[in-house]
C-alpha cells in the first residue's frame, strides 16, 4: 500500500515535466542556427574577408544586373534576316518600294528598322523629285545615322561590365595586400610578446587575406567572359547591317539608273 502513493506521486511529476515547453532550449537552437549561417558558407567567408569584400559584392550585383539586361536586349539579334533581305531586294527590283517598306516595318529587329529607315528616306525623296545624283548619298547618310543610334543602344551598360571585369580582381588584390600587412603585423607582435604559435597565425592571416583575391576573380572572370560575348554579338550585327545597307544601296542605285534611262528615253521615243 505504501508503494501506491509513491507511484502516483511519480506519475504526477512526469506529466508536468513533459508538458512544460522547452523554451530556452529552442531559443538557443535558433540562435545557434543564425550564428552558423553567418559563420559558415559564403556568408561566413564574406564577413571573414574584411571590408574589401563589400565593394566586390556590390560589383557582383551590378555585373549580374548588366548581364541579365544585355542578354534580354541582345536576344533579338539572333534571328536570321536573310529572307527579309531577299524579299526587300525582290521588291526593289520590281519597283515595289512601298511594299518593301511595309515589309520592313512589320518585321522585328534592328536590321529591319535600319532597312525601313533607308527605304522611307528613298521613298520620300523620290516623291519630291529629289536630285537623283544626291538621293543615293542621302539614303546612305540616313541609314548610317540611324545605325549609329541603334549601335549605341546595343552597347548600353557594356562599359560598366568592362569596369567590373577589370576592377573587381584589382580590389581583390588590394584586399589581399592589406590582409597580408595585417597578418605580418600580428606576427611581429606575437614574436615580441612570445605568445602563440607564429606559424599558425601566419597561415590563418594569409588564408583570410587571399579570400578577397578569390572573390575578386570569381566576379571578374564571368564579367570578362560576358563582355566579350556581348561584344562579339554586336560586331556580328554590325557586319550584318553593313552588308544589308550595301545591298540596299546597290538596289537603290539600280533603280535610279533605270529611272534616269527611262526619263532620257522618253523624248527620243516621242520625237519623229
Amino acid at each position: 500500500m505504501q508503494g501506491i502513493p509513491i507511484l502516483l506521486a511519480q506519475t504526477d511529476v512526469n506529466p508536468g515535466t513533459n508538458s512544460s515547453p522547452d523554451t530556452p532550449t529552442s531559443t538557443a537552437s535558433e540562435t545557434s542556427a543564425v550564428a552558423d549561417f553567418f559563420d559558415t558558407g559564403a556568408m561566413g567567408l564574406l564577413l571573414e574577408g574584411g571590408p574589401f569584400m563589400w565593394p566586390i559584392l556590390l560589383m557582383a550585383l551590378v555585373g549580374l544586373a548588366v548581364i541579365i539586361e544585355r542578354w534580354r536586349s541582345l536576344k533579338m539579334l539572333g534571328g536570321d534576316n536573310t529572307e527579309l533581305k531577299n524579299s526587300v531586294l525582290n521588291d526593289l527590283a520590281a519597283n515595289r518600294i512601298e511594299e518593301a517598306l511595309i515589309r520592313c516595318e512589320q518585321a522585328a529587329g534592328p536590321v529591319a528598322a535600319i532597312l525601313a529607315n533607308g527605304l522611307r528616306k528613298y521613298l520620300v525623296l523620290s516623291k519630291l523629285d529629289y536630285d537623283p545624283a544626291r538621293l543615293e548619298e542621302k539614303v546612305i547618310k540616313s541609314m548610317e545615322s540611324y545605325g549609329a543610334h541603334i549601335l549605341a543602344a546595343l552597347e548600353r551598360h557594356l562599359p560598366m561590365l568592362a569596369i567590373v571585369a577589370s576592377v573587381a580582381p584589382m580590389v581583390g588584390f588590394l584586399g589581399t595586400v592589406q590582409g597580408m600587412i595585417v597578418a605580418f603585423s600580428d606576427i611581429v607582435e606575437m614574436d615580441k610578446t612570445g605568445g602563440g604559435n607564429i606559424i599558425q597565425a601566419a597561415a590563418a592571416g594569409i588564408q583570410v587575406a587571399l579570400l578577397t583575391t578569390c572573390f575578386g576573380l570569381i566576379v571578374g572572370i564571368p564579367a570578362y567572359m560576358a563582355f566579350n560575348y556581348f561584344s562579339s554579338v554586336i560586331n556580328t550585327f554590325v557586319l550584318d547591317v553593313e552588308e544589308s545597307a550595301a545591298e540596299l544601296v546597290e538596289a537603290v542605285t539600280l533603280q535610279l539608273t533605270l529611272r534616269e534611262s527611262a526619263e532620257a528615253g522618253q523624248p527620243n521615243n516621242a520625237s519623229p
